[in-house]
């Protein structure tokens, strides 16, 4: 439920305003987007993810490549909520921004492709997907479509039909470099963006919460939509500290209605 619905209202009007104004909108969105579609984050007091594991033994590239297994188990609950999730009116609201030319690229921390399934185009996905693996032994990569479905079910681990090395999603474990290509992209879109609106993201992680610094040293605006509070939330124009699926949708119509009046 939204509080304080005066400054809220107030607060929608701005961010309406900057964003019709806005031609070069880049969003960068965290797991905060993801949560009201089911898909748990990964700090979040008492239900993130890392509330009951460590990240360095169950999600890092060295702990992979002695135990994948221990990965595979780890990742499997996760992966069937990802499996059943369906974007939620935030990422519906963004696709519609999209589409009318207000933002130009999303770029992402996160690995389920609710984005992409909203219809969102130009989508950065920084810590990769889910819809690829590759080969530790040949770098053959595969599609993820074949071994989706005995994983899901029956937790098989996914092998090359070729080498028969184990499969690796391609994503971005702890200690593993960013895709090199998706960085440069996620840098120069920032640095020439006229508007960053950071999307569920408390921005803790480097080098992406960085982003939004290089936004702004080049003059852009920032709106902040994120429960919790950020580093930058004295820097940006706009700041709402609500629920995303909820606070969206309402700038979206206040962006769409001429005279920022519903």
């Amino acid at each position: 439920m939204i509080e304080n619905a005066d400054s809220i209202e107030f607060a929608l009007r701005c961010a309406a305003g900057i964003i019709r104004e806005s031609r070069k909108g880049v969003v960068l969105s965290g797991a905060g987007i993801s949560t009201p579609s089911g898909i748990p984050d990964f700090r979040s007091t008492n239900s993130g993810l890392w509330e009951h594991a460590n990240p360095m033994e169950v999600a890092s590239l060295l702990s992979f490549r002695y135990h994948p297994d221990v990965f595979y188990e780890w990742m499997r609950p996760l992966a069937q909520k990802i499996n059943l999730a369906e974007p939620n009116p935030a990422h519906l609201g963004l696709t519609k921004l999209q589409n009318a030319g207000y933002i130009q690229t999303i770029v992402t921390q996160n690995i389920d492709g609710l984005h992409q399934k909203a219809g969102s185009e130009h989508v950065l996905e920084m810590h990769g997907s889910m819809q690829t693996l590759t080969c530790i032994g040949c770098f053959r990569q595969y599609p993820a479509g074949n071994f989706v479905k005995p994983y899901l079910q029956n937790g098989t681990v996914p092998h090359c039909p070729d080498c028969d090395n184990i499969l690796k999603p391609d994503l971005v474990l702890f200690g593993e470099q960013l895709p090199v290509r998706i960085w440069l992209n996620a840098q120069a879109a920032s640095k020439s963006c006229d508007l960053m609106i950071v999307a569920g993201s408390s921005l803790e992680v480097l080098p992406a919460a960085g982003l939004p610094m290089r936004a702004l040293e080049n003059g852009a605006h920032l709106i902040i939509i994120n429960k919790s509070h950020t580093y930058l939330d004295v820097r940006a124009d706009v700041v709402f500290h609500e629920d995303l699926a909820e606070i969206i949708p309402l700038i979206v119509q206040y962006v769409f209605t001429n005279d920022s009046h519903l």
